[in-house]
C-alpha cells in the first residue's frame, strides 16, 4: 500500500512538474530574450543621453532605437530616401569585399521585408521531395535559370531549404516537376520554419504548376 501511494504521489508530482516547466519555459525564454534585446539596443543610444544630458534611463535608448529604425523605414520608402539608398549602394558595390557581404545580407533581409515587392528574395513557399523518397521539406523559390545541354534546354528553379531556422540552409536546382506548389504564402512558410513545424496548417492545397 505504501509503495502504491509513493508511486501515485511520484507520478502526480512528475506530471505537475512537467506541466509547470511547459508553462514557464516559453515565458522565461521570452523575458530572457526580450531583456537582452533591450540591453543591446539600449546600449546604442543610452550613452549619448548620459554624455549630452547627464542622465540615463533604462529603456529610453531602446525606444530611441525603435523610433530611429521606424523613421529610417519611412524615409527610405520615400523618393528622396530611395535616391539616397541607391547612391549608397553604388558606392558600397565598388568596395571589393564589402559588396559581397552587403549583397548577401540584402538578399536575406529582402525575404522578410513586406515592402520588397517583386524584388523580394523569397518568391514562393513550396514543398520539395527531400532528402529521400517519401519525405518532403518546406522550401522557398529564390530564382530561375535555363540549363543548356546537348539534349536541349532545361528550365530549373532555385529553391532554398532552411536547415537552421531561416538564415542557414541548402540551395537546390530542381526541375519544375519536382516542386509542389501549394497555397502557402512566404510569410506562412517562414512561420512554419521558425516554429519548427508547429505553425503548419491542418490542410494544404496543391496548385497547378506555372508554365
Amino acid at each position: 500500500m505504501a509503495e502504491a501511494f509513493h508511486q501515485l504521489v511520484h507520478s502526480w508530482f512528475s506530471r505537475k512538474f512537467a506541466t509547470g516547466c511547459a508553462i514557464l519555459l516559453p515565458i522565461v525564454v521570452t523575458f530572457y530574450i526580450t531583456y537582452h534585446f533591450l540591453q543591446l539596443f539600449d546600449g546604442i543610444f543610452s550613452p549619448l543621453y548620459k554624455h549630452f544630458f547627464g542622465f540615463e534611463v533604462f529603456g529610453l535608448g531602446f525606444l530611441t532605437s525603435v523610433l530611429f529604425i521606424t523613421s529610417t523605414g519611412v524615409f527610405m520608402s520615400s523618393w528622396l530616401g530611395s535616391s539616397v539608398l541607391s547612391l549608397g549602394e553604388v558606392l558600397i558595390k565598388r568596395l571589393p569585399l564589402v559588396k559581397h557581404i552587403y549583397s548577401a545580407s540584402k538578399q536575406v533581409s529582402g525575404a522578410l521585408n513586406p515592402d520588397a515587392g517583386d524584388g523580394k528574395a523569397f518568391q514562393e513557399a513550396v514543398i520539395v521531395r527531400h532528402p529521400r523518397h517519401g519525405e518532403y521539406a518546406i522550401a522557398f523559390v529564390t530564382g530561375r535559370t535555363v540549363l543548356q545541354t546537348h539534349e536541349g534546354d532545361m528550365r530549373l528553379t532555385a529553391v532554398f531549404v532552411p536547415t537552421n531556422h531561416v538564415y542557414v540552409g541548402d540551395i537546390f536546382l530542381l526541375d519544375d516537376r519536382d516542386i509542389i506548389r501549394t497555397n502557402l504564402t512566404v510569410r506562412e512558410g517562414l512561420e512554419i520554419v521558425v516554429s519548427v513545424g508547429m505553425a503548419l496548417p491542418p490542410t494544404l492545397s496543391a496548385i497547378s504548376r506555372r508554365l
